[in-house]
């Protein structure tokens, strides 16, 4: 099957996304072999957000592939604000072999790939992140073997990074459990697309706002509060949340022999300071698989596969 961009977990195939955690396993296990695998190719990553661990994974990565990364920051504003998003990428077209961009909305990219002619690459949007979720079960992979009838529980804010989790969890055929306080659930949209992926690949899905339910579970994984609280008073979020908080009490009564954070992590908040320095931590191999993982996606995509 082949892939032409990278826009969100629904849209590719279960054989796709074991595809590019093995050969993201390949290239990390086999670096110099993939030296010179964009050679010749420039790549424009756009970040309209800021960034630390996505912006210096592609980075570096581009240049372990031997390719050329140019980088636009948040100096020129959001896209479709100065010149039309469609004239961005005819013109970016014009130059560069792949687009990255993180944005405020996922209809940027979606314009993007639409009229750009070249790969685009989802760095992170509103509503997925799907670089992320494929780092994370990259690194699921190599601490359990195999990722069919594994069971991960997401603890927190739904948002773009649970998005991701729960569907190309669904996909793979993770037993899924999303667990937020009331009021900060998934969207009814996101919940049905993963209900139709789990259903198809046999695994199940438990949306929850009763803590009780992290259950049973070989995977913890968290994510940030704060920034979902724009508009709302820190202590307001904290009073909300902290009965959500992962600790060593929810990591033994959830039975879980790890814990995930995309980082960055907020401790003694979302997080134990324990728990995240903790040996069943995977936040460090999570952020080092950010760059094979993508690397995988960029060679994909060059090829044409």
């Amino acid at each position: 099957m082949s892939l032409n961009h990278f826009l969100a977990d629904d849209l590719l195939s279960k054989q796709q996304l074991l595809a590019l955690i093995a050969q993201g396993l390949e290239i990390k296990a086999n670096p110099a072999k993939y030296s010179n695998a964009l050679a010749g190719k420039s790549v424009v990553t756009i970040f309209e957000k800021p960034s630390l661990r996505t912006h210096i994974s592609f980075d570096i990565g581009i240049n372990k592939l031997g390719g050329h990364s140019l980088y636009i920051g948040q100096q020129n504003g959001q896209l479709g604000e100065r010149e039309r998003v469609k004239d961005v990428a005819k013109n970016l077209a014009c130059w560069a072999d792949i687009v990255v961009a993180r944005v405020f909305k996922q209809s940027v990219l979606d314009e993007m790939a639409e009229h750009g002619g070249i790969p685009v690459i989802n760095a992170l949007s509103d509503l997925y992140h799907p670089c992320q979720a494929l780092a994370d079960y990259m690194a699921l992979t190599e601490t359990f073997g195999s990722l069919e009838g594994l069971n991960l529980a997401y603890i927190g804010d739904g948002n773009n990074v649970s998005n991701s989790l729960m569907l190309m969890g669904s996909v793979l055929g993770v037993n899924v459990t999303v667990i937020t306080p009331e009021g900060h659930e998934p969207t009814a949209d996101m919940i049905s697309k993963a209900q139709q992926l789990a259903a198809q690949s046999g695994s199940t899905l438990t949306i929850s706002t009763d803590i009780k339910d992290a259950e049973n579970q070989q995977v913890i994984y968290t994510d940030t509060w704060i920034s979902m609280g724009d508009d709302t008073k820190v202590a307001d979020i904290l009073a909300k949340f902290m009965p959500y908080q992962i600790n060593d009490e929810l990591m033994d009564k959830a039975g879980a022999s790890a814990v995930m954070h995309c980082q960055p992590a907020h401790l003694e908040q979302e997080i134990t300071t324990s728990v995240f320095d903790s040996d069943k931590s995977l936040a460090f191999l999570q952020a080092e698989n950010r760059m094979w993982a993508q690397n995988s996606v960029l060679l994909t995509l060059v090829n044409g596969k």
